[in-house]
């Protein structure tokens, strides 16, 4: 059970601290390992991964791994806080996928639209493998049928922010993962 504080200078309720999220992150690069991907190719989804992409990549070299790394940028928020149901592609990958094993690491899953593009995509370029690691595995209803190959941790349907994670670009510098407090009438 997570103890739930508040930072509040962001006016930010803590949810996952900083020192919960790095030894989870030892885990599940342990996790990761234990699959055997050879010469992996991990594809960070951006921005919202791009914290927790940089974070597990150190912890999966610390356990031995040398991934090469590439980036997609995608986006179905915008400045909003509920998703658009389109996703699109702002920035694509620079290294080929053609018969590699491809790590596919994203912030949140919620309803599957963006790692559902991201694999279907990679798929399309002729990957080997296609794995998924998530920080967050929002266990809530899903516009398309996808699941998380490794999630950090487990999340209700509430909105996030922090450590990479923002709201109209804000929050993302914070080292923990929280949400947003209720302002007092």
């Amino acid at each position: 059970m997570t103890e739930l504080t508040s930072d509040t200078q962001s006016g930010v309720e803590v949810i996952y601290s900083a020192d919960m999220i790095a030894t989870r992150l030892e885990g599940l690069a342990q996790e990761i390992i234990a699959r055997g991907l050879e010469r992996p190719l991990v594809v960070a989804v951006l921005k919202g991964s791009f914290v927790f992409a940089a974070d597990l990549i150190r912890a999966l070299h610390r356990s031995g791994l040398e991934p090469e790394v590439d980036f997609l940028t995608l986006s179905s928020y915008r400045k909003s806080r509920t998703s658009s149901g389109k996703v699109e592609i702002l920035r694509d990958l620079d290294l080929g996928v053609d018969g590699r094993n491809v790590l596919l690491v994203d912030d949140v899953l919620d309803s599957g639209r963006t790692l559902v593009f991201a694999k279907d995509l990679i798929s399309a370029r002729g990957a080997k493998e296609i794995l998924t690691c998530v920080l967050i595995d929002k266990k809530v209803p899903r516009a398309v049928n996808v699941h998380a190959d490794f999630s950090a941790f487990e999340g209700g349907d509430e909105f996030v922010v922090g450590y990479g994670m923002d709201v109209a670009h804000r929050y993302r510098e914070l080292p923990f993962v929280g949400r947003m407090m209720q302002k007092e009438t």
